[in-house]
């Protein structure tokens, strides 16, 4: 139990000190100075930082793999909605994980391989969101061709980007969950039906009204 705590309490550190700091700008020193044991110590749970961080992402991959499992819970607008929150929920928890995207491709060959395949996945997941509703008749049909690989694409860049963005201008922590989901769906509501819109401001418009952060 005691090993458990400690590997857990430095994996909790290395995550506050990665999201404060960057990845590449944390020493093995820092995180055990964090939690008050030596290098000894730590080596002895985690031979290096590329293990901590080895460690780290499989805690991610479980995390991200539990969002993408919730897709299409409930037939209707609410379960895209739904998430987008845990989808913002993660990148609340995990901001490092997005902001060095780059450096993860450089460095983590095989975190970067994994990330890959839940791209993929939830790029798809995306998509196929406009054929469900659009056979539900909530989502018109498509423009033409190519439209809605477009915009799931969008969509997918706003979530990946999203505090990298915030940080570039200086917004961190300022936006919240509001503004978040609201981006995200104005990609969507352009091409809702007239039931889609009702659908909308019934179920959605409330949920956002009472949402945190933003204006």
């Amino acid at each position: 139990m005691g090993d458990l705590n400690t590997k857990q309490k430095i994996l909790n550190a290395s995550i506050s000190l990665f999201n404060a700091n960057g990845m590449a700008n944390v020493r093995l020193q820092q995180i055990a100075n964090e939690i008050g044991i030596s290098p000894g110590n730590l080596a002895y749970h985690f031979r290096n930082k590329e293990a901590i961080i080895e460690a780290i992402n499989d805690d991610l991959y479980e995390e991200t793999a539990e969002i993408l499992s919730t897709y299409r819970v409930f037939p209707n607008l609410i379960d895209f909605d739904n998430q987008l929150t845990k989808y913002f929920t993660f990148i609340q928890k995990y901001p490092f994980y997005f902001l060095d995207l780059l450096e993860i491709e450089r460095h983590y060959p095989e975190i970067q391989s994994k990330r890959k395949s839940h791209i993929t996945k939830m790029i798809s997941q995306i998509r196929k969101r406009f054929d469900f509703n659009q056979q539900r008749g909530m989502i018109v049909s498509e423009p033409r061709p190519g439209v809605y690989d477009s915009v799931s694409n969008a969509i997918w860049v706003l979530i990946t980007f999203w505090v990298p963005q915030n940080v570039a201008r200086g917004q961190n922590g300022e936006l919240g969950t509001k503004t978040f989901k609201e981006t995200i769906w104005n990609q969507v509501y352009p091409y809702l039906t007239p039931e889609g819109v009702a659908e909308y401001n019934q179920l959605i418009r409330p949920l956002l009204q009472h949402s945190k952060g933003g204006k």
